[in-house]
Order: structure tokens, then C-alpha cells, then sequence
């Protein structure tokens, strides 16, 4: 693996719309500095639902977007899905929490798969694109940095899956919102994911 293309957002208004969004991303060239927020310059504005430490880097694989490229029929450029990293020969249905992606120095853990909303569809140009992303179960990957450092196309990406009990993507994104038997909740706890989720599972159970 390796990636295909490094991506940064500056603020903006999409049609339609009244606030401002980073999520128009364009590739750049050049090292990009990766610390504990993602990338530095990169633009977050609405910092409730997006960004901070467990939701620092937005990933997608070359696979899946290969795929929507088709579902679409359109040429998707890097950066359309508001991805902060394209992986190339990655699927993102493969993924689970816990799974690292070593970066040179830099070292990356999926923490949950992103979730569409609103402004995703907005941006796309597509009204149902939320519940299109959310049936095709391809979700990109949030990661938190274990390690920062500097990153840029073309890099080597070595993937290592976690190596306790998977609590996969595609499955986070189909019991999201959802009531979780016994079982799965104490998986989904001992996994490293997202701290938010971890917080809506444990008030659930409380």
C-alpha cells in the first residue's frame, strides 16, 4: 500500500448553505506535518461533530472510492469525500478498530468509520447520498495519532489489524444508533474505538 494523495481543506460556503465547512479538500504536494489534531493548516469548523484527537485524520480507500467512482458515475477527485489521506489498494470494508497504518514515522489507529451527514450530501450535490453512503457500508476510517510526523504522497503504508476481537467498520456503521446485546457491547468496549462512541455505549448500559 501507499498513498495516492494528501489532503487539506480550506473554509468555505457550499451552495446553500449559511455556515462554513472544511470539508472541500484538495491534494497537495510536498510533506504535509501530521500531530495529534491531523494535519496542521487543515480546516475543521464545526468541531462538535468533526475533528480533536480521536477523529484527527479522515482516510478513504483507492478501492472504495474506485467504487463510487462507478456507483456515481463520475470522476471523484482527491479530497471530494472531505479524506485527509487516499490509501491505495485499500478497502475500507476490511478495516477494524485498532488497526494501525505505520507512515514513516507516523503512526495512525482507526478509532470509528465516518459517518455521513448533511453537509457530506451538500457537498456532494447529492440529496441522498447520507443514506447511500450509509447502505453501501463503506465508510472511510477517523484515526487518532499514536505517532506525529511528516507524511506525502507516494509514501508506504504499512497496514497491521488489530489483533483483538474485530469490531469492524461496516459494523459500526450498521448498529450505530442502535441497541447492543451484552456480548457486543463488552467487545465494543475493550476495542480502541472512538471515545464518543464509548461514552454513548457506557450511558446506554448506566
Amino acid at each position: 500500500m501507499k498513498i495516492r494523495a494528501v489532503c487539506r481543506g480550506n473554509p468555505e460556503v457550499l451552495p446553500g448553505k449559511k455556515y462554513k465547512t472544511g470539508i472541500n479538500k484538495i491534494a497537495v504536494s510536498g510533506p504535509m506535518m501530521v500531530d495529534a489534531e491531523g494535519l496542521v493548516g487543515d480546516s475543521i469548523c464545526n468541531r462538535k461533530h468533526h475533528g480533536g484527537v480521536e477523529q484527527a485524520v479522515y482516510l478513504e480507500g483507492s478501492i472504495d472510492l474506485s467504487w463510487w467512482e462507478s456507483e456515481l458515475g463520475r470522476t471523484l477527485p482527491p479530497g471530494v469525500f472531505g479524506e485527509n489521506l487516499i490509501i491505495e489498494g485499500l478497502d475500507n470494508r476490511t478495516l477494524a478498530a485498532g488497526d494501525r497504518f505505520a507512515i514513516g514515522d507516523v503512526l495512525l489507529e482507526v478509532t470509528s468509520p465516518r459517518m455521513p451527514c448533511a453537509t457530506f450530501a451538500a457537498r456532494m450535490d447529492e440529496p441522498t447520498m447520507v443514506k447511500r453512503y450509509a447502505r453501501a457500508a463503506r465508510g472511510g476510517a477517523y484515526c487518532r495519532v499514536l505517532n506525529a510526523g511528516l507524511i506525502e504522497a507516494g509514501q508506504e503504508v504499512a497496514w497491521t489489524a488489530y489483533a483483538g476481537a474485530r469490531v469492524t467498520l461496516p459494523e459500526m456503521m450498521a448498529t450505530f444508533g442502535k441497541s447492543l446485546s451484552q456480548e457486543d457491547q463488552r467487545r465494543y468496549l475493550v476495542a480502541p474505538i472512538n471515545d464518543r462512541w464509548k461514552q454513548e455505549i457506557q450511558r446506554a448500559i448506566s
